[in-house]
């Protein structure tokens, strides 16, 4: 069971707010207040893992009534929308894509239910409620022939007539089963240094998936102690990376306390820095216990890879069998980068990184860090404010790019109070010629990439032209940053020389190729017929004759690849183009950059970018690593 998005009704702040994505990752941002936390929570109530108390319940206000005391909502709810795999499919019987809801009222008991065809029938509609002679009496009445009498399978058959049979739709509630395949919630709390905390966090669910092993079960009161082992063996295994990642500690050590009758009951982290001198970790500073959280936080995550690397695929699970697929790991980081330094946050974002590229895991970063906020595509930041007391959620699409990006961006540092500098603190500088380059690259880079300039940790820059792109460029040099300058090959002919080989060694030193691309000009042995002055000319005759009857109709038939052709080699190829399109369709573009703009737009294969544009955007990925 994988789930898409959330949405929560009736709990803390969060009136209504809708569709928060579960990504790979999904940043949670904004004012502190905001309704950060109480997104986690309430993510854990649908999972399971938080019991809803009256203080969670939203109080409501009535309209133009300000003297009454408040009232509590009646109801609490929060919805998922779920993809189901084959085995789920068959054994609950129903469909791939569910929406399931965990909700309590008042008395604050929580209850799962499933959108589905309500059963005409009304005993039909809870079969929870019914003991299992009375299950087996309504298999007699409606005359059902289900596969066994045990109760998991008579509520099936009676779930399935009850389908084929509805009046209407609505919420049902859920099979029993379907609790238990709901995605594990794994939280870290960064917000208070306590690496006990994670260390349980991460055992208690080892503990819970030895308990789940199948050569296990059955032999509970046998296997007690075998179970103690395997948690020492994995306890161990925690301590000796905490101490690659610590060399400073001479000594860690866990020692895990479990009982079958009471569970996981704790998981006491001692470390010592010389021999024999053990201690906790609430006798240690701050910054030893963000290092070991950290470390924790990282051992976990190669044991999600690990089972990973074991588990079926959920494919592999269709028809019968007897073991389901692995179910979704959602991991939740509440303020991971809290007293951290820089170097750390970035190893933080090395780890969200690594754990979002793990088959069946999902990752949730609530935080502060606009080094975080950075390292993620801008659509999945969603950004939480307090609105006369109640959370509002603002979220920007796919599609957004350039000024739109740094508009949110910049309201995001403002309200947690950053400065503009900060935005600028760990990116690669791409610094172009002016306004053509920069309206079309971002939409040029997400496409040959797959991600945006600012996903991937660039920051484009334009320069009014060349010369003032190249000054920007030594600038940034002379600070130890890392850039990129990008020019038209026909920069080369400006005056001064500023762009000869010489002077550009002078700027950047014997590696100066590695930073300064100029478009148009190929390598030295390439044949004259490739060679080209500028951005426009690279793009292929029949990508611009394709671009140009997709958006400027010709007003007199159709455009060819010999149209665009013909302007080859005939002065600026670029103003020839703009020209012919502005003189021969009604549609032409109002100007070089709307031009390049709207072709960047209409392409959708990378391949249609020219192969020397991909290769710029490739060196600088490598670079923004």
């Amino acid at each position: 069971m994988h789930l898409n998005s959330f949405s929560v009704s009736g709990f803390r702040s969060l009136t209504e707010v809708a569709d928060i994505p579960v990504r790979k990752p999904t940043i949670l941002a904004g004012h502190n207040d905001g309704g950060k936390s109480a997104l986690l929570d309430a993510l854990a109530f649908l999972l399971g893992k938080h019991a809803l108390a009256e203080d969670d319940r939203t109080y409501l206000t009535i309209d133009g009534d300000d003297e009454s005391a408040p009232v509590r909502c009646e109801e609490s709810s929060v919805e998922g929308a779920f993809t189901l795999d084959a085995w789920e499919q068959e054994q609950f019987g129903l469909p791939e894509q569910v929406r399931l809801r965990r909700w309590s009222g008042e008395d604050l008991i929580p209850r799962l239910e499933v959108w589905q065809p309500i059963p005409a029938d009304e005993l039909l509609r809870d079969l929870s409620q019914h003991l299992v002679p009375a299950l087996k009496d309504l298999v007699k009445e409606f005359d059902l022939s289900p596969s066994s009498m045990r109760r998991p399978d008579l509520e099936q058959a009676l779930r399935m007539y009850g389908r084929e049979h509805a009046s209407s739709e609505g919420w049902v509630s859920a099979a029993s089963g379907v609790d238990k395949r709901m995605p594990r919630y794994l939280p870290f709390d960064g917000k208070v240094a306590k690496p006990d905390d994670a260390v349980k966090t991460t055992l208690v669910d080892r503990f819970q998936n030895h308990m789940a092993d199948p050569e296990l079960k059955g032999r509970l009161t046998a296997i007690e102690d075998e179970v103690q082992d395997r948690l020492r063996i994995d306890a161990k295994s925690l301590c000796d990376h905490i101490q690659t990642r610590c060399p400073d500690l001479k000594k860690v050590s866990v020692e895990p306390d479990v009982s079958f009758q009471q569970g996981f009951k704790a998981a006491p982290l001692r470390i010592a820095r010389r021999a024999g001198e053990a201690v906790g970790l609430d006798r240690t500073g701050l910054g030893s216990n963000r290092r070991i959280s950290l470390a924790v936080w990282e051992w976990n995550s190669e044991l999600l890879a690990a089972e990973e690397d074991t588990a079926p695929a959920a494919d592999a699970c269709e028809g019968e069998g007897p073991e389901p697929p692995p179910v979704q790991t959602i991991v939740v980081y509440d303020e991971p980068d809290t007293h951290l330094d820089y170097t750390h946050q970035r190893k933080i974002m090395q780890l969200i990184r690594t754990q979002s590229d793990i088959r069946n895991v999902s990752v949730l970063v609530a935080t502060h860090s606009m080094n975080l906020i950075d390292g993620v595509d801008i659509s999945d930041v969603v950004h939480l404010k307090l609105e006369n007391h109640r959370t509002v959620v603002e979220r920007l699409g796919a599609g957004l790019l350039g000024d739109a990006i740094d508009e949110h961006l910049g309201k995001i540092a403002a309200a947690v109070g950053l400065r503009n500098s900060v935005l600028l603190h760990e990116r690669c500088f791409l610094a172009v010629e002016g306004e053509t380059e920069q309206r079309a690259f971002p939409l040029l880079f997400r496409l040959c990439e797959g991600l945006s300039l600012q996903a991937a940790g660039i920051a484009l820059w334009a320069c009014f032209n060349n010369e003032g792109a190249l000054h920007l460029a030594r600038y940034l040099a002379k600070q130890g940053r890392t850039i990129m300058l990008v020019v038209d090959a026909d920069s080369r002919n400006v005056r001064k020389g500023i762009f000869k080989t010489p002077k550009l060694t002078e700027y950047f030193g014997s590696h100066a190729s590695r930073y300064v691309k100029f478009l148009g000009e190929p390598e030295d042995d390439a044949p004259q017929e490739e060679k080209f002055n500028e951005l426009e000319e690279l793009f292929r005759d029949d990508v611009w004759a394709c671009v140009a009857n997709k958006i400027w109709a010709k007003t007199d038939g159709i455009w060819e690849p010999a149209d665009f052709a013909a302007l080859r080699g005939q002065g600026k190829f670029s103003g020839a183009v703009q020209e012919m399109l502005q003189a021969e369709s009604a549609s032409g573009p109002g100007g070089k950059p709307e031009m390049m703009y709207e072709l960047a737009m209409a392409l959708d294969d990378k391949n249609d970018v020219p192969e020397q544009l991909r290769d710029v955007f490739k060196r600088l990925r490598e670079l923004a690593a």
